[in-house]
């Protein structure tokens, strides 16, 4: 598989009026949150990522998350339809991006999916239903994705905001879970190794290159990790985390 490339969306001004669900809400260091995101984009090409950033735009304070306005497969690029209007306008820039590497499909009304909630495992794709994913957005992810040879599992989420805010891929055989926000058993089949528990948010990684990274924050999680033989890297989001950010949801990796 191509995974050679890597979508971004630049920090917009806006940043503080994002949507938030389970954060309570505190003051953004703007030029801290983009020097952020300008380490974070120096990391997937240090991890050998050829690295594009979009442009931000002022009227969509969640633009930053990439992530969730789209599911990309080594065949296909989905779009997604996220449940918040404001968010369905995100769609429009991405899709020109990704048109240039992948066909395109759509998830239709009144379905609702966000990325965030789309985990990857091989050929297998873990949907969390939550509050921003239903079953419906579930269903034709799994007709759309299934015309590839993908098969759709659903795992019901509570407590967090995405499924990959709970679980995330250290590879194709052990995954990182905090176990409490989902239901664990739906993950079968897979090695799981848990997250310190005092760290629920590390169980979001980004696994590139070989390179397992992690939020600065999570130090104890990463002693874990280094300690079951994984490398590991710390990567500080800690401005774009008040935004309810985590690793995964500032990049499409292709």
């Amino acid at each position: 598989m191509d995974r050679s490339r890597a979508i971004t969306r630049s920090v917009g001004r806006s940043l503080e009026a994002c949507a938030l669900t389970f954060v309570e809400r505190r003051p953004i260091d703007l030029d801290r949150a983009l020097a952020q995101h300008q380490a974070y984009c120096d990391a997937l090409r240090q991890a050998g990522l050829s690295v594009e950033v979009l442009p931000p735009d002022p009227d969509l304070p969640d633009a930053v998350f990439v992530e969730d306005v789209a599911v990309v497969l080594d065949e296909v690029a989905i779009l997604t339809r996220p449940r918040s209007e404001t968010r369905r306008r995100e769609s429009p820039a991405v899709a020109r991006a990704l048109e240039r590497y992948r066909p395109l499909a759509r998830i239709e009304a009144p379905a609702c999916l966000e990325g965030g909630d789309v985990l990857r495992v091989g050929r297998r794709l873990f949907v969390g239903l939550s509050s921003r994913t239903d079953g419906e957005g579930c269903a034709q992810l799994a007709r759309l994705a299934g015309l590839h040879g993908y098969r759709v599992e659903p795992v019901p989420v509570h407590g967090c905001l995405h499924l990959k805010t709970a679980v995330t891929a250290l590879d194709d055989e052990c995954l990182l879970v905090h176990e409490d926000w989902i239901d664990a058993h739906a993950l079968t089949g897979l090695q799981r190794i848990r997250v310190h528990e005092s760290e629920p948010f590390a169980a979001n990684a980004l696994a590139l290159g070989g390179v397992v990274h992690l939020s600065a924050r999570w130090e104890r999680t990463r002693e874990i990790l280094d300690r079951r033989g994984y490398r590991t890297r710390a990567v500080s989001i800690t401005e774009l985390e008040k935004a309810e950010a985590g690793l995964t949801c500032l990049s499409l990796i292709l």
